[in-house]
């Protein structure tokens, strides 16, 4: 074989050898993505909506990065997955079992099958309809507020382009209509009751009569030792629960609706912000210490208890708590009690 040729060819089985190498490289990468990192495609049509939270995006940080060891010897689970296994554990008397089942996650709610539907939760016989909703925020939520840093311009464009497109939101709402049995106003208000609460009468939902009982437990006790919870006490104005209707400036169910959330407001607020909606065209630039918060103790007895908090959502509501137990749940925060 001549000189020239055997060089060629050398030439050649290097780049081939090159070549099946990044291949195999390249596989292997993608494999690692498949699996760990990249997210699945969506089964369902795009949404300029579909990023979970869009409406209580929080102000938490980025998770921390898992351990190598870990990732590769403990799977994570999809978030599919973790959310209808939280689902299971914050409402064990009606959510039954989470499972696989026909391509995607579902829970058994009582003795329908709800599917994750990319955060829908929606019954089979709907999931052709998929598109027409907004995901059910299960949401990033911070043990502690992080410190405030003004938002950037794109962030600023971005809750402009979302305020001004609330209205077109439709969030999926099957599932907590039949958690709470409450598909209807009069369904609802059958299942509401009122109880006292901080000396205020409230109407919520039966099943968080004991919850919210434990949380005024708890905030009386804190109280006994710490004067500034007194005088949060006595500079209440109301206490409302149970309301028929959507979120202000949505077309979304409130939760409210179920007797599943208390808004107390505060007499004087010294010149605070309670609400983003009240507080004017630029809410995102009021720092933490310009809003109302209540007293670390009170939000701290109602997170034991399975309410979030709406002064942890970036569009504030520091009077809000929400029953959402799976909430908490996903974000490793602990409880005292799950009913």
């Amino acid at each position: 074989m001549p000189r020239e040729e055997s060089g060629v060819n050398t030439g050649m089985n290097i780049k081939i050898v090159t070549l099946v190498f990044l291949l195999l490289l390249a596989l292997k990468t993608g494999f690692a993505f498949a699996f760990g990192i990249m997210p699945a495609v969506s089964r369902f049509a795009p949404s300029i909506f579909q990023i979970e939270a869009e409406e209580e995006a929080l102000l938490a940080a980025e998770p921390a990065a898992m351990p190598e060891a870990v990732l590769y010897e403990q799977p994570i689970p999809c978030r599919a997955e973790q959310v209808t296994r939280a689902l299971v554990k914050a409402y064990p008397r009606r959510v039954l079992k989470a499972e696989y089942r026909n391509g995607d996650w579902a829970v058994l709610l009582r003795d329908t099958w709800f599917y994750y539907a990319e955060g829908r939760l929606l019954p089979e016989r709907l999931l052709y309809r998929a598109s027409e909703y907004s995901p059910i925020a299960f949401y990033n939520y911070p043990r502690e507020l992080p410190a405030w840093t003004p938002p950037t311009p794109e962030q600023i464009e971005r809750f402009r382009y979302l305020d001004a497109a609330r209205h077109t939101r439709r969030r999926s709402h099957y599932f907590f209509d039949t958690l709470y049995r409450a598909h209807s106003h009069n369904e609802s208000y059958r299942r509401v009751k009122t109880i006292r609460f901080l000396g205020f009468p409230v109407t919520v939902h039966y099943s968080i009569l004991e919850d919210l009982s434990l949380v005024e437990e708890h905030i009386l006790d804190a109280a006994r030792e710490d004067p500034r919870i007194w005088a949060w006490i006595n500079n209440i104005s109301s206490v409302s629960g149970w309301a028929w209707r959507d979120i202000g400036g949505t077309q979304s169910r409130s939760f409210h609706s179920y007797g599943a959330a208390i808004d107390i407001l505060p007499r004087r607020t010294g010149g605070r912000a309670v609400f983003w909606q009240w507080a004017g065209e630029n809410w995102w630039n009021i720092p933490f210490e310009r809003r109302y918060h209540p007293p670390d103790a009170v939000i701290r007895a109602f997170e034991s208890f399975g309410f979030v908090w709406g002064g942890k959502w970036q569009r504030f509501d520091t009077m809000h708590f929400e029953f959402r137990p799976e909430v908490l749940i996903l974000n490793g925060i602990e409880m005292s009690t799950l009913r």
